[in-house]
């Protein structure tokens, strides 16, 4: 890797070798330490839509379980009197973190979602959770 420039040798700097060719100076290749433990491994991303009520458990550290969210078209929902009633979900309104969510009808914290009560913000984390909660707005 030297270039001839005005009778000087021009070498690429060291890094630009390293990250190109994954090898060191002399030649040897970088060997991984170890390889990744089970806990390190990421899960795939799930999603909550509206749909029919659909769940999905897991195991997660220690054994122990957890129940995700993959569907819902119901919403535990606090009213204006302080009581929770279920509701059913007619369509997702809007989300703050992302407009294009809201086209695909997923249901996030934070989102304003239609119910047969009324408009209403889901306020915990539907896909961790298992469940929909949401509060009159």
């Amino acid at each position: 890797m030297a270039f001839q420039i005005s009778n000087k040798i021009y070498k690429a700097p060291f890094s630009n070798i390293i990250m190109r060719m994954g090898r060191k100076i002399t030649g040897g290749k970088y060997h991984k330490l170890r390889k990744r433990k089970l806990f390190e491994n990421r899960n795939k991303e799930n999603f909550t839509v509206l749909g029919e009520t659909k769940t999905k458990a897991l195991r997660v550290k220690g054994g122990n379980s957890k129940t995700i969210l993959l569907r819902s078209n119901k919403a535990n929902v606090l009213t204006k009197a302080g009581k929770m009633q279920r509701a059913d979900i007619v369509n997702v309104v809007e989300t703050p973190q992302n407009r294009f969510l809201a086209r695909q009808n997923r249901l996030l914290k934070g989102a304003i979602i239609d119910t047969s009560l009324g408009k209403a913000r889901i306020t915990n984390r539907p896909t961790q959770e298992g469940q929909v909660n949401a509060s009159l707005i």
